[in-house]
């Protein structure tokens, strides 16, 4: 399959509904929909197993949602597992930095939350994010204080810097962080590779012939945090695969989620 054929594949899958959705904020796009078995609200009981939250990419910009992500969200559901796709505010429709950041720590508490009915959820969150969703997932389990108990980052733009020096995706890095004065404090801030989550294990997926995401970022960061990432490379794999359901680096990715006692 080609990697013309992997993005066809994946956004020709028709989207999938919800169970629910809870809104975080008072914008359009901050919202998280709901898949699977969640804690009825008010309830005060916790979901079957931590909660998967979903990233998606896109380069942080408006253009791309959350939909086409929704199939591998109901395919996780429906193999037991709660799951949280999250919308934040991208660039050109009231996102970049800070505001996207922002919004990703307080979807992925929104997330927390819903799954304990109402309280904090005590076992944690397992944040999932693909391409630019493996950035925003990787800096966001820097936070202090993060719900973030581990991180699967999916074709991650894992070191921000490098792919500013290339200039992924016509510029895109800028484009969230905004040039003018402070743009080299701000890279640094942003940058996984420069602050990675501390005590939180990071196991990243990664095809090897990637043409959006070059996996050579993912292999520089897996070399400057040894002690608690995993970089688990996908040969002959490009970049839409492994969150296509029915995929075979899809099924490995399902395999790194699957609940505790399933088959």
């Amino acid at each position: 399959m080609t990697a013309a054929d992997e993005e066809t594949a994946l956004l020709g899958l028709a989207p999938v509904a919800p169970d629910r959705t809870v809104a975080y904020g008072p914008h359009p796009d901050q919202i998280v929909d709901l898949y699977g078995t969640w804690a009825a609200p008010g309830a005060g009981a916790a979901v079957p197993g931590p909660p998967v939250v979903l990233l998606h990419g896109g380069f942080w910009r408006a253009a791309y949602d959350r939909r086409h992500l929704s199939p591998l969200a109901a395919a996780l559901a429906g193999r037991g597992l709660p799951v949280a796709l999250a919308e934040y505010r991208r660039v050109g429709a009231g996102g970049g930095a800070p505001q996207t950041f922002d919004d990703v720590a307080a979807a992925i508490g929104a997330a927390a939350t819903a799954a304990a009915g109402g309280q904090r959820a005590a076992g944690g969150v397992v944040l999932v994010g693909h391409s630019a969703g493996g950035h925003l997932a990787l800096l966001a389990a820097a936070r202090p204080g993060t719900p973030v108990a581990r991180v699967v980052a999916v074709s991650p733009v894992a070191d921000l810097a490098r792919a500013h020096e290339l200039g992924l995706s016509d510029g895109a890095v800028a484009a969230l962080l905004g040039g003018g004065p402070g743009f080299a404090d701000r890279l640094a801030a942003a940058d996984p590779a420069r602050r990675p989550p501390a005590g939180v294990p990071v196991t990243i997926l990664h095809g090897t012939d990637d043409p959006d995401v070059p996996i050579g970022l993912s292999r520089r960061y897996a070399a400057g945090c040894p002690a608690t990432t995993e970089l688990r490379e996908l040969p002959g794999v490009g970049h839409y695969a492994p969150v296509t359901p029915g995929t075979a680096s899809c099924d490995a990715l399902c395999a790194l989620l699957r609940p505790p006692g399933s088959t």
